[in-house]
């Protein structure tokens, strides 16, 4: 997310160097072994959303429930989430939710190896499988804790890395199935947030697409507000209300008499059961 864990210009450096409503069952083709058990029905909304670094104070909110946006990304957790998130508390969860704000899920995992700059928490081959399953164990117990429940999705945030460096992306592909299993172990649909050009690339054209991610966030900044129109891959993948796109960052907007800047979405996906 811009600005999230990276500023903005950092992001673009990245990006370029590595070449740059309620629908039971749906967006789930992607995951495995899910038949066995009773999952709740997805709640799916369709319409613009937004996310930014914090989430808003629940006035904020309240006034920009315009109906220009209809749904919230927030930042549920993670060692390399970026803010912190006074405002993000069960209790904001369950006012904005009563203000018929849409919610979505969204946590900052380990990061990949060869991956440019830091972060408190990177990923390695021999680490990737357990820190995915760990990660993924405190995803679940964040959502929980702020009354987002089973059924529920949790969206991964894996930023900008060389898909190319094979090792690596090998990595980055294992940790992201420990997590996609952990949380279905827990009754809790997966997602992932990603770049066109790297992250989401590596999901969406992996050949094996075992315990992969059911749901696609990408990012692609061409202020198309569409999940169709400019989805890069075959029209086949991620069908059934399973899309998200990011497509402009950094967006400062007044709604309501607030003022805030936001990364505006196209959103067509699940979004988080509360109440």
């Amino acid at each position: 997310m811009a600005g999230h864990r990276q500023s903005k210009k950092r992001r673009y450096i990245t990006w370029a160097a590595v070449g740059a409503a309620v629908v039971a069952g749906a967006g789930i083709a992607a995951q495995t072994s899910m038949a066995a058990t009773a999952w709740p029905a997805q709640k799916t909304f369709t319409g613009r959303a937004f996310d930014t670094c914090t989430a808003p104070s629940q006035s904020a909110m309240k006034a920009w429930h315009t109906g220009f946006y209809g749904a919230a990304a927030v930042y549920v957790g993670g060692r390399n989430r970026g803010c912190a998130q006074p405002n993000l508390t069960a209790s904001w969860v369950k006012s904005v939710n009563s203000l018929g704000w849409k919610l979505i899920p969204l946590y900052v995992g380990a990061q990949p190896p060869c991956q440019s700059g830091s972060s408190p928490e990177k990923l390695t081959a021999s680490t990737a499988a357990s820190l995915g399953t760990q990660d993924a164990a405190d995803a679940v117990a964040k959502a929980s804790a702020l009354g987002m429940k089973a059924g529920s999705p949790v969206y991964l945030d894996m930023e900008a890395y060389d898909t190319t460096n094979t090792s690596c992306d090998n990595a980055v592909l294992t940790y992201v199935r420990a997590f996609d299993k952990g949380l279905r172990a827990k009754t809790y649909r997966s997602g992932s947030y990603g770049f066109t050009s790297s992250s989401a690339k590596a999901i969406a054209t992996a050949k094996d697409k075992t315990d992969l991610p059911g749901n696609l966030w990408y990012a692609l900044w061409d202020k198309q507000n569409t999940t169709t129109a400019d989805w890069p891959w075959g029209t086949s993948q991620f069908t059934g209300h399973s899309r998200g796109h990011q497509y402009m960052v950094n967006s400062k907007e007044a709604h309501g008499g607030v003022t805030l800047t936001v990364d505006r979405d196209a959103w067509d996906a699940p979004v988080a059961i509360v109440g």
